[in-house]
């Protein structure tokens, strides 16, 4: 007999997933595809390819696609994928600039991640994007992720002239953990003068979910609800967590950066920042908490648009035959808006 939906989902979960996406769920349980959560990160790193996402692709040998690298603060090169629209639609610039962040958990992800969305906001928006692959734990510190978005955000602009962009005309975002990214850089582009146009949150960390050391500790309905749900369970962030913030060391990283990078939601000033445009999934545990810094932004006096996608969990955006289409065209308007090339 083939696993049933009872066999996965929770009866209060099941009743709010789409049927396509509950399909999708026992289809990939039936194939066996592991989940990256139950293995040792050494195995996982010894052999990424079998762990990589369905929807990974590598962006090397597409057109008007270089492969780049960026010093960091501490002098590690920080790669980077550059995505550059087709002039013969857009014109030879200079062009608006899109900074885009991976999702993993701070650990998981590379430049293959986010190809068919980096290569959708370039052709759709007719912006530059590059695409940042972030250091990760627990071969790095976190908070270097941090600092290596930073870098890369002011390369760009000091590279304009040869990345044929507009210096300000930038917009940063990213799925996840790169959402978290995002938004701590809207902060900092704010606080030194730096302009953005547009900061896009998908699924975004925004609490301390990374240091609890039980789900129950968090104030947000909806990472109680999904925490043993199909796609990113509790499981999976305690996983994350535990790479990040090991719990011998978790007070001093803390210690090493302000309280709302770990958290944005910690934030202590929510006046003046870019436009922000957050999207959640119904079926996501991160929903609320992302919900609920859209409200803070909305608090401080923001332009701020929230969406929530219906029946949706985490990984919506990346799925082509779900609802993949409506994300970029949600995303691509967003851009155009916000760069001028509407």
């Amino acid at each position: 007999m083939g696993i049933k939906a009872e066999d996965v989902f929770k009866p209060e979960i099941l009743a709010k997933y789409d049927p396509e996406m509950v399909k999708y769920v026992l289809e990939a349980k039936a194939a066996g595809v592991p989940a990256q959560h139950e293995f040792p990160i050494k195995e996982i790193r010894a052999d990424p390819a079998r762990f990589a996402a369905t929807w990974s692709k590598d962006a090397s040998g597409c057109e008007r696609v270089v492969e780049g690298g960026v010093t960091s603060k501490d002098g590690t090169k920080v790669p980077i994928m550059i995505y550059h629209p087709d002039p013969a639609q857009y014109g030879e610039g200079p062009y608006g600039l899109h900074l885009n962040f991976h999702g993993g958990g701070f650990v998981l992800g590379d430049l293959t991640t986010d190809t068919e969305l980096c290569l959708s906001m370039r052709d759709g928006a007719g912006v530059v994007v590059i695409d940042v692959n972030y250091r990760h734990c627990p071969e790095t510190l976190w908070g270097k992720c941090v600092q290596d978005a930073w870098a890369v955000l002011l390369w760009a602009r000091e590279s304009a002239t040869s990345l044929k962009i507009n210096p300000d005309s930038i917009s940063v975002g990213g799925i996840s953990a790169g959402g978290q990214i995002s938004l701590i850089l809207a902060h900092m582009a704010r606080d030194a003068g730096v302009p953005l146009k547009l900061c896009l949150a998908s699924v975004p960390v925004t609490s301390e979910g990374f240091i609890y050391r039980e789900y129950t500790e968090s104030p947000f309905a909806s990472f109680h609800e999904f925490a043993h749900g199909p796609v990113l369970p509790w499981a999976r962030m305690k996983f994350f967590g535990e790479l990040c913030f090991p719990r011998d060391d978790v007070d001093e990283i803390c210690a090493m950066w302000p309280d709302w990078w770990v958290a944005p939601l910690k934030a202590k000033n929510w006046t003046g920042l870019c436009d922000t445009f957050i999207r959640t999934g119904e079926c996501d545990p991160l929903r609320d908490e992302g919900e609920a810094y859209g409200a803070k932004l909305i608090e401080g006096g923001n332009k701020v648009t929230i969406k929530r996608y219906i029946g949706s969990p985490h990984i919506f955006m990346y799925l082509d035959w779900y609802r993949k289409h409506e994300y970029d065209m949600d995303t691509n308007a967003a851009l155009k808006h916000a760069h001028g090339t509407a």
